[in-house]
């Protein structure tokens, strides 16, 4: 299941389970885990007083008591000492051992916030890069959703050198003189709603442009008597597609002898909406699903075009989102989280659902 980085206030995330980066004592703090105890209230501290402590490394679990979350793990983070005395070893078991504790208990979505990246003063470049290497060598083997949850942009530290890259990149390439005017784009939404009904009754997603904040439709969303109005097109529609982006998408991972699991995984993609896809070949993702999966497949420029308009979508120079993506494929990088950093940075919408 996939793996987001947002910015939030954790102790507002409604997940089964938040994470808290307390200290030994876990009696309560500063930042992040003073928050928590005020947001959940007095039973929390109540509660943390039977459990004796918790030694760095280690995770120990109450309830959420006035917080949306269920649960709270309370995990103890290293101070920074220069990476000297096994900081990065034991900064790894913090995000091991609550991920593995959240799933003895059953939970599907976790929160995390920066441990140790505060007061405990570890940078925060070498925090970020040892919560993504446990999270993701967690889900490789397990199904949960997790969120690093950032309070604000500041807080991540993204690569400088890639950070100047990409924005000169983009610089380059932006076409502002592209964008539509006003009179164009609204004869095109026009038309737009106009094809939506049918859109809608051949179980896709409406064709409202190419904007990758699109979503996910399924075809129990249709308009009953729609159905019956179109039933007859709809029937003609299907005998003239091609090969659709299901097929296609099913299609590229054979060739490419990856296993389903192995696809929906790198592609940062949730199980079950892999499985609406895999069941309905007429299934029209949202652009950052269909994206997502093309990166998962390692695809080419041309290749991904030819993906994105099996769903309805285009790559435009005329949208950052899509400028980042093209960055990452020309240069052959394909790893969903690194792009999903480059995105974060520049406050676009993330990669996988």
């Amino acid at each position: 299941m996939p793996f987001f980085i947002v910015k939030n206030d954790i102790t507002k995330m409604k997940v089964d389970a938040i994470v808290n980066a307390a200290n030994r004592s876990l009696l309560g703090g500063g930042g992040v885990d003073c928050a928590i105890h005020r947001a959940a209230g007095q039973k929390l501290l109540e509660e943390c007083r039977t459990l004796g402590g918790c030694e760095a490394g280690e995770a120990k679990l109450t309830l959420g008591y006035d917080l949306p979350a269920k649960y709270v793990i309370h995990t103890v983070g290293p101070i920074w000492h220069n990476g000297l005395y096994s900081e990065k070893e034991i900064l790894y078991s913090c995000y091991e051992n609550s991920l593995y504790l959240a799933r003895s208990k059953g939970v599907e979505s976790i929160a995390f916030p920066l441990i140790s990246a505060g007061a405990y003063g570890y940078p925060r470049d070498k925090a970020i890069s040892v919560a993504e290497k446990a999270i993701k060598d967690f889900l490789a083997e397990n199904d949960m959703t997790v969120y690093l949850v950032l309070f604000d942009g500041t807080s991540y530290a993204f690569s400088k050198k890639r950070f100047d890259e990409l924005r000169d990149y983009i610089g380059d390439r932006y076409a502002e003189e592209h964008k539509e005017s006003i009179s164009t784009l609204y004869r095109r939404k026009f038309r737009a709603k106009q094809r939506a009904a049918l859109d809608l009754c051949t179980n896709a997603e409406p064709s409202f442009g190419n904007s990758s904040a699109s979503v996910d439709i399924m075809p129990e969303m249709c308009d009953a008597e729609a159905l019956i109005d179109y039933s007859g097109i709809s029937k003609k529609i299907d005998e003239m597609l091609d090969e659709s982006f299901s097929e296609m998408l099913l299609r590229k991972i054979d060739e490419r002898g990856m296993t389903d699991s192995a696809c929906y995984k790198k592609a940062n993609i949730d199980r079950k909406l892999f499985s609406k896809i895999r069941s309905y070949r007429l299934y029209r993702p949202s652009k950052a699903t269909a994206i997502a999966f093309a990166v998962a497949l390692e695809l080419d420029l041309n290749e991904t075009a030819n993906m994105l308009k099996k769903a309805g979508y285009a790559l435009s120079h005329s949208n950052k989102f899509d400028l980042i993506i093209e960055y990452f494929i020309e240069r052959g990088i394909y790893d969903v989280y690194e792009i999903n950093e480059a995105l974060f940075a520049f406050d676009q919408q993330l990669l996988g659902a």
